[in-house]
């Protein structure tokens, strides 16, 4: 246990009562959260529920909020980050994220759709010292540019489906990370890109989670 943990018992309480308990034993992933501070990145008139176990708003808009920490920290934990690798985020939110993604990695791209949102995570991201991390104001349902893949991909928040443009962008062995589905029932989706047109994908949890803007949605239409 480290002192930084210790010290803090909101922080201790999130990590042991919250996070832990879901399967989150990492202890890098442990102590990262104690060392990127998820209150800096929490809006001022939430900050007091920066370590609750909910979605915090972020603004006015649908989906605009940030995703919980056990939420968090169990997809960053299941994507096994390493040093070397390339990131893609759609949806960035706070930027708190996208902070954890450039902790753990060589480098991180952010899209975010709202133009405010992406201006004040860069502000915050730039006031915390993270330089790894760049964020792009666009809409990420959008097909990318040819040109740059990625070793990791997470879209932080829900989609109907996995959006298969995505998965082209991804490296040999680059795994993309989204949480599929509909409420009251959606599932962590892991896919592992093996081979040239080859996907290995893993559904090994249940969660929930605010929509990411503008992706398809399946016809509601009964016939």
């Amino acid at each position: 246990m480290t002192a930084s943990l210790v010290t803090d018992p909101l922080r201790f309480n999130m990590i042991e009562q919250q996070i832990r308990p879901w399967n989150v034993l990492d202890l890098e992933i442990l102590e990262l959260l104690t060392v990127v501070r998820r209150e800096d990145y929490v809006p001022e008139a939430h900050r007091s529920m920066a370590f609750f176990d909910m979605d915090i708003p972020l603004g006015d808009g649908p989906g605009q909020s940030m995703l919980s920490p056990k939420l968090e920290a169990r997809l960053l934990q299941d994507l096994k980050i390493k040093k070397t690798d390339s990131v893609l985020e759609i949806g960035t939110g706070s930027g708190y994220m996208a902070a954890l993604l450039g902790a753990r990695a060589a480098r991180v791209l952010t899209l975010e759709i709202d133009p405010k949102l992406a201006a004040t995570a860069a502000q915050t991201l730039q006031r915390n010292g993270v330089a790894n991390v760049e964020v792009r104001e666009a809409d990420g349902s959008k097909p990318l540019p040819s040109g740059p893949t990625f070793d990791v991909i997470l879209l932080s928040g829900s989609v109907a489906r996995i959006p298969q443009n995505l998965l082209g962008s991804l490296n040999i062995g680059g795994r993309l990370a989204a949480i599929v589905g509909d409420e009251p029932v959606m599932r962590a989706h892991f896919v592992t890109r093996t081979a040239e047109g080859k996907w290995d994908t893993q559904e090994p949890w249940d969660t929930i989670a605010p929509r990411l803007l503008n992706f398809p949605e399946p016809s509601r239409f009964n016939f």
